[in-house]
């Protein structure tokens, strides 16, 4: 029932099927919402240290997949997960939340909006039952579920050390495909993401070529006009420190600062806690 708890068992009527044909598949999935939203879909995840990089490659991917009628599959941690949850509920398409936890406890606490949407209109579930409080080894265990329950599993930002490993590697065990996002070679938060393109990961760089690779027919976001302010397309390449940023573009530190409030007002670019200013 939409809205209502609900209990699947491995080996009954409306377990999810591909979920059952993983190596190591629940004996239990506990979830809230409607169970009938629980159909192979897109994983999309990334890290949660997320730069305006990685949210807006999330933005981007799950937008597409929304307008195209592809279930958003990820796990509402803070960052890349959640903004792919969030642009998906806001598009109209459908999202299913896996957690590390009971699927009615609302962790991680930023994430509360989108979970409580998702267990309103769509599904969010997990191995562990009702109640269950979080700890920190019942995430990685999630994350084959997240797996699982897709077709494929979108990597749009990660570090290293990163959670989104465990991810790909459950998602190659059970023989599903794994798709990486590059990204800067200088940002610390994508050395993760090019790694696993290194080790043999599918590449994609927009919703058209992932949507040719896994064979995928549906509508694409429309076109978005280009901004051509230099800073933008200079931050769109590498983000920078302010002072960084104007020795190439030839211009005065403090007319840099007051360009770069001003771009930032517009919402065109976001400013990183470690002073750099990245495009969102």
């Amino acid at each position: 029932m939409r809205g209502g708890r609900f209990v699947l068992r491995l080996g009954t009527p409306g377990y999810p099927e591909l979920l059952a044909r993983t190596p190591d598949p629940p004996e239990r999935l506990y979830g809230v919402g409607d169970p009938g939203a629980l159909v192979p879909g897109l994983a999309i995840v990334g890290s949660r240290k997320a730069t305006p990089y990685g949210l807006r490659c999330a933005r981007m991917f799950a937008e597409w997949a929304a307008r195209s009628g592809i279930t958003v599959i990820s796990g509402a941690a803070v960052g890349c997960d959640t903004e792919a949850h969030r642009t998906a509920l806001a598009t109209g398409g459908p999202s299913v939340a896996v957690l590390g936890c009971g699927p009615d406890i609302d962790y991680p606490r930023r994430s509360a909006q989108e979970l409580a949407t998702m267990r309103a209109e769509h599904a969010v579930v997990s191995e562990y039952p009702f109640g269950h409080q979080p700890t920190r080894w019942t995430f990685v265990r999630r994350n084959r579920i997240i797996a699982g329950l897709s077709h494929a599993v979108l990597v749009v930002e990660a570090g290293l050390p990163s959670g989104t490993f465990s991810t790909a590697d459950a998602a190659l065990d059970a023989g599903r495909e794994v798709v990486a996002v590059p990204g800067s070679i200088f940002s610390p938060e994508s050395r993760g993401a090019n790694r696993l393109i290194r080790q043999g990961a599918a590449m994609a760089t927009d919703p058209a070529e992932l949507a040719a690779l896994l064979g995928w027919e549906g509508s694409l976001p429309a076109t978005t006009a280009v901004c051509t302010d230099p800073a933008v397309r200079a931050l769109t390449a590498d983000p920078m420190r302010p002072d960084d940023l104007a020795r190439p573009l030839g211009v005065d530190i403090v007319s840099m600062a007051r360009t770069l409030g001003s771009l930032e007002a517009q919402g065109l670019i976001a400013r990183y806690p470690d002073g750099r200013y990245g495009v969102t």
